[in-house]
């Protein structure tokens, strides 16, 4: 499938910048999916306001492949967004593995209904650049893909402005998700894509949820022979926006109304700490981010979106002094929560 494929409101919908939600995985005790709340978070997240979902991501556990849940997952989350509202809604399918694999994948979404393919490479961490653009311009010939700078910290592979580059050179590369966490990283890859003169056609996707708000808010300006090029952050696609999603989707709409103006407000760019302090109690930034998805798990565990923490590695929870944190900031940042908006709504979504 190519991107002028793609429906073309939906289409616009990515180019012009949505809020993206990595949805997570709701399991029962005995670590088999909890259909009842894995709707209800779709429910939650399409009801607060986001553009669409990213399935089958980081947040939803990259081990659902290895206990046959990953064509499963998708096709409930799809299922669920297609019966609860008829406006459109951006869906994203994880893809991972080496290139057979992320093929495979590419052609299940695809047939499922997904638009577009968040490509994971930490699978090809071992291999040379020329390879791991062989490998995407494979997978991009089954749909249209959202390039994914994964953090090393959580399986990243540390990649150069030169593949970026490469990599927004594809035809049917649509979006890239930015998230190494790292500001000299993210500017290589703003840099690549303007130096394949792929702006207008790759969307800029801030993954960093070290520094959502600044990402979304401030102009890049972009050097080349003289020649400033400003660029913007278009959306968002974070395992942050997994929790508390309807404070996130107004956070967006602040940025967006900020952008372009001459002055953006102060209590927008200090919010910016805020946000980041919450973060690093959900992601586990202590313990670098080994508790990231039980974090979120928690939050949601806490107003009644899910039953518990567990996930599918029975090893993979939350660190000592974890639980402390996210009882720090849910007290010192009490009004960025959405729990009044879920406890209206959950009964609804667990119907």
């Amino acid at each position: 499938m190519h991107h002028s494929q793609i429906n073309s409101e939906i289409r616009k919908l990515i180019a012009e910048g949505t809020v993206l939600p990595a949805h997570p995985l709701a399991l029962t005790a005995e670590r088999r999916l909890d259909k009842t709340h894995q709707r209800a978070l779709t429910r939650y997240y399409i009801d607060a306001g986001a553009g669409g979902l990213a399935v089958g991501v980081h947040t939803t556990q990259f081990a659902i492949r290895d206990v046959g849940l990953y064509k499963p997952v998708l096709e409930l989350a799809a299922e669920t967004a297609a019966s609860w509202t008829k406006r459109p809604l951006a869906m994203v399918a994880g893809l991972a593995g080496p290139t057979r694999q992320a093929v495979t994948e590419a052609r299940t979404a695809r047939d499922i209904g997904y638009h577009a393919g968040l490509l994971s490479l930490a699978a090809m961490r071992n291999a040379s650049e020329d390879e791991i653009i062989a490998h995407c311009t494979a997978v991009a010939a089954e749909i249209p893909l959202v390039g994914f700078y994964l953090q090393p910290a959580v399986g990243g592979v540390i990649l150069s402005s030169r593949f970026w580059q490469r990599f927004a050179s594809i035809d049917n590369v649509i979006a890239i998700k930015i998230a190494p966490f790292n500001r000299y990283r993210t500017l290589d890859v703003l840099r690549g894509v303007a130096a394949a003169g792929a702006l207008d056609r790759v969307a800029l996707y801030t993954g960093n949820d070290d520094h959502i708000l600044l990402d979304l808010v401030l102009p890049f300006d972009l050097r080349d022979k003289g020649i400033t090029t400003r660029t913007y952050f278009k959306g968002g696609l974070l395992g942050h926006w997994s929790v508390w999603t309807a404070s996130a989707i107004e956070q967006f709409e602040r940025c967006k109304q900020a952008r372009h103006q001459d002055s953006v407000p102060a209590d927008l760019l200090a919010l910016d700490a805020r946000v980041t302090d919450c973060n690093s109690a959900f992601f586990d930034v202590a313990n670098n981010f080994h508790g990231c998805i039980a974090g979120c798990h928690e939050v949601l565990r806490r107003q009644g979106l899910m039953r518990g923490l567990w996930c599918l590695d029975p090893n993979e929870g939350l660190s000592p002094g974890q639980i402390e944190e996210i009882d720090r900031v849910t007290r010192e940042h009490a009004d960025l929560s959405d729990d009044a908006f879920v406890a209206a709504h959950l009964s609804k979504w667990l119907a």
